[in-house]
């Protein structure tokens, strides 16, 4: 992984918010948790990238997952909006930035993407039901991702 870092930072895009090769590995922990889908990894990174050179939270999930498992099991249940209070450095919901430190190892495609992120004008991105992600530009667009997800989610329940 070190080498894969160093080879990759060498040639990482000009211009990011991500000042020494621990912040793009603990970027592209995030990343990683936020995907499976391969090709969404970048877009991810441009959307955190952009958040980060906003001064936004990230609002990432996994870390506050992280927050409350350490990332020692999985969490078993679906997030609480309480949870996304928890006062920890991790929980991006609360701190803007970059959490400490990862919250995973990264592959190397994550590690690429946070370090070459696609250029987006998106804010936001939300589950979609497929096993991707819907991204928005704006708050009222994203809104209606995550409107649209919520009734996703409630029939899942139902079925």
């Amino acid at each position: 992984m070190r080498r894969t870092l160093s080879e990759l930072w060498e040639s990482r895009a000009e211009g990011l918010p991500l000042d020494t090769p621990k912040a793009a590995l603990t970027l592209a922990s995030i990343i990683e948790k936020e995907t499976s889908v391969g090709s969404e990894r970048p877009r991810i990174a441009g959307v955190f990238i952009n958040r980060l050179n906003r001064g936004m939270a990230l609002q990432s999930d996994p870390t506050v997952i992280f927050s409350i498992t350490r990332g020692e099991k999985p969490l078993g249940r679906a997030l609480l909006y309480a949870d996304l209070e928890i006062d920890d450095p991790y929980n991006t919901y609360r701190y803007p930035g970059l959490p400490p430190g990862p919250i995973a190892n990264p592959g190397r495609d994550a590690i690429a993407a946070a370090l070459n992120p696609m250029s987006t004008d998106e804010l936001y991105f939300v589950a979609d039901g497929t096993g991707g992600h819907a991204f928005a530009k704006t708050l009222a667009e994203h809104n209606k991702n995550v409107a649209r997800w919520r009734e996703i989610r409630a029939q899942q329940v139902v079925d």
